[in-house]
């Protein structure tokens, strides 16, 4: 199978399966993001075929949606932090901690934290709003963040690179790859796996209904799950595998050991749907951007 590989953020992602199925000439024949809830919102509304995967069974259950999503990935979100710069006794190592940390420190981390932007990022949006799900604080944190003159990306590459040059001395709401890819080159970026609760994530996969090539992409997609691609995703990769059953550098026994207590995985189920909700989204931007003034 030749593989053409388009690389587009969540966003852009979501938009252009939307146009190829309207345009009546068949769509790309997977779709894999690092948005799952967008991923979860075009299954829902029909834009992705119903697939059961022979690998299917050898996923963990969090990780397929109505055998016709399925979870490539289990990605920790994880707080990075430039080590030559940051005072030893500063490093969180709990989202309590960091909240303490900004309301005590504000001055001195004044423009030197750094997160996604939910209104800008699709996956910035979901990850800050599961937060709120995990943590009744996560508006008292935002506020912190806020009079922290918090940097707000829609790039993780963007937040590391701030972060090892010392522009910036944190980077929270980060792939926990990206952050273990980078510090195997640059060691002086370390990696918090949040021992209060961390959250794991996943890149998630489906077939389009309308998908050009159905075959392949079914066959593509059984490829990623099996056990020979989650031992490379597990490895070389570096991406942190979905399933339990490989060994390598990055799984979930990895998260484990790295001293999270609380390894919450973020299910692909219909619950996604509900951060999707206008309403309920434009609430959420309304409070984010007041606490991005202090308020």
């Amino acid at each position: 199978v030749k593989v053409e590989y388009t690389d587009l953020n969540s966003t852009e992602l979501y938009n252009r399966l939307i146009a190829e199925a309207a345009a009546g000439q068949g769509t790309a024949d997977v779709t894999w993001s690092s948005a799952p809830d967008l991923q979860v919102k075009l299954a829902a509304d029909g834009y992705a075929a119903a697939y059961t995967s022979p690998e299917a069974s050898k996923l963990p259950a969090w990780a397929n949606y109505k055998n016709t999503v399925y979870g490539v990935t289990a990605d920790p979100i994880t707080i990075v932090y430039n080590k030559r710069s940051t005072p030893e006794g500063d490093v969180p190592t709990t989202h309590e901690a960091l909240l303490k940390l900004l309301e005590s420190k504000a001055d001195a981390y004044k423009g030197k934290v750094a997160a996604y932007d939910p209104e800008r990022s699709g996956v910035g949006f979901y990850f800050m709003t599961q937060d709120e799900i995990q943590w009744k604080a996560a508006p008292e944190l935002f506020r912190a963040f806020g009079k922290a003159g918090l940097k707000t990306y829609t790039s993780a590459g963007a937040m590391i690179e701030k972060v090892t040059s010392g522009e910036h001395l944190m980077a929270y709401g980060i792939f926990g790859s990206y952050a273990v890819s980078r510090n195997a080159k640059d060691p002086n970026l370390e990696i918090i796996y949040p021992k209060d609760y961390t959250l794991v994530t996943t890149r998630a996969i489906f077939v389009p209904e309308k998908a050009k090539n159905p075959n392949a992409g079914r066959l593509f997609l059984d490829y990623l799950l099996s056990k020979r691609a989650q031992t490379l995703i597990a490895g070389d990769a570096k991406l942190f595998a979905a399933r339990e059953d490989v060994e390598g550098a990055t799984t979930m026994a990895t998260i484990r050991k790295a001293g999270a207590s609380t390894v919450k995985a973020i299910a692909l189920d219909d619950s996604l749907l509900d951060g999707l909700d206008q309403t309920k989204r434009l609430r959420f931007l309304k409070d984010w951007s007041k606490a991005m003034k202090g308020q």
